[in-house]
């Protein structure tokens, strides 16, 4: 039962649309009729508004750290662990918007900068360093959700491992179109405006 609430909990929480609710309030319209149509930061970007955008990225990953914290306070390890599936999951299909959310990466982040700040860094900077490299932020996020099972494994156990290899499934899953582009040679580099097409960057959130 703690685990059940806790992941219910931390579903509501993560699917508050912190991109959709900050470019409403600023006067910016739907965040989702531009761009990607997503509710993350990147197509928050796409305002023309760093500082929305930055402050979308650090809610969204704000969300997957505080459902893992309270889950941790209240009822352990694995309930922290449910939460933090629950919140990746509220963001990746909100209730709230018909279950059309955004990619979940930035919560993924705050959900693993909570339960082993360790394997969160390593995540991070496996993303920075195939960025950087290659300029596709959604093999960035690819390659770094493959790589933290292992970080996981190391710095944790088996528990913590198998959970982000769940977590990475569904990562993976929505991402599955940016998959096709990037097999195709047709995915847009970070920095480059997606066309007409629907040729458009992932959203890291």
């Amino acid at each position: 039962m703690p685990e059940l609430l806790a992941a219910i909990a931390g579903y509501l929480l993560g699917s508050i649309p912190f991109g959709l609710l900050i470019t409403r309030a600023a006067g910016l319209g739907d965040v989702r009729a531009i761009g990607s149509h997503s509710i993350g930061a990147t197509n928050v970007l796409r305002t023309g508004r760093r500082e929305l955008a930055a402050l979308t990225l650090l809610l969204d990953a704000g969300k997957g750290a505080a459902a893992v914290w309270l889950a941790t306070r209240f009822g352990g390890e694995f309930a922290a662990m449910a939460a933090g599936a629950g919140a990746f999951v509220g963001h990746a299909w909100p209730v709230w918007l018909r279950f059309r959310g955004g990619k979940s990466v930035a919560t993924y982040i705050g959900v693993m900068l909570t339960l082993n700040w360790i394997v969160g860094v390593l995540f991070c900077i496996v993303w920075l360093i195939v960025a950087a490299a290659r300029r596709y932020s959604s093999l960035a996020a690819l390659i770094a959700a493959a790589s933290t099972p292992v970080f996981a494994w190391i710095w944790s156990g088996p528990a913590l491992a198998a959970f982000t290899a769940a977590l990475g499934l569904l990562l993976y899953s929505r991402h599955w179109a940016n998959i096709q582009r990037l097999v195709a040679g047709t995915e847009t580099r970070i920095g480059e405006r997606g066309d007409a097409g629907g040729h458009e960057p992932a959203d890291p959130s």
